[in-house]
């Protein structure tokens, strides 16, 4: 395990920047979320970019409301909702302030502290799968609202912080459409994962859900 002392945060600026050139950069960093119970990091290997009021498939195309606030905050912030009643997801925080854009994260492989995410992750048939989707990461990483808003430019001692990781190869990072997106951004090439590791999610295409009788 890196010593913290050792760990270099990400700074703001990194996050200061549009939506779709901090997305691929993110993949190969690390995640490092300290629990009670001890640290987890995870390296990204897959994320998802949404660009605000420009983008139909994102939480903020249609104006700020409660739940999606701290999009429109400063950049490096972690926004994270519920979903479908039963799962929380994990995003960051990009562009100048009040634009609201951000990246989920999808995906990524447990360096440290894969037992605690087991404890989570009972399901998992092994380790790859810690974390292999947006809704398994978090759970995973033990990420719920009580962390929308963190500060993911802190240093290594805060409760959800990002590292600065190994820089890849352009050729290693491939792109698509987003997962489960429909209609005029369905077919968005802003999804970005890392080109045959193990722990990306499978893609799936938006299915319309019936309306009730």
């Amino acid at each position: 395990m890196i010593e913290d002392s050792d760990r270099t945060p990400l700074p703001r600026a990194f996050f200061d920047r549009p939506v779709l050139e901090i997305a691929p950069e993110l993949l190969g960093h690390t995640l490092i979320r300290r629990t009670d119970e001890g640290p987890i990091e995870l390296r990204i290997t897959e994320v998802e970019a949404y660009a605000g009021d420009l983008d139909p498939g994102s939480h903020a195309y249609r104006g700020k409301t409660a739940r999606n606030a701290v999009m429109f905050g400063p950049p490096g912030h972690a926004y994270v909702y519920f979903t479908y009643g039963m799962w929380h997801c994990l995003n960051v925080v990009c562009g100048p302030e009040g634009r609201a854009s951000g990246v989920l994260l999808r995906a990524g492989e447990i360096l440290v502290g894969a037992d605690l995410a087991r404890k989570r992750r009972l399901s998992a048939r092994n380790d790859r799968e810690l974390a292999k989707g947006p809704a398994r990461l978090a759970t995973a990483l033990d990420v719920d609202r009580a962390l929308n808003g963190a500060d993911l430019c802190a240093d290594a001692l805060a409760p959800l912080s990002l590292m600065e990781g190994s820089a890849l190869h352009p050729d290693q990072v491939c792109s698509g459409p987003r997962t489960g997106v429909g209609g005029d951004g369905a077919h968005q090439p802003w999804r970005y994962w890392i080109d045959g590791d193990p722990t990306v999610s499978p893609y799936r295409a938006h299915t319309p859900r019936r309306r009730a009788t």
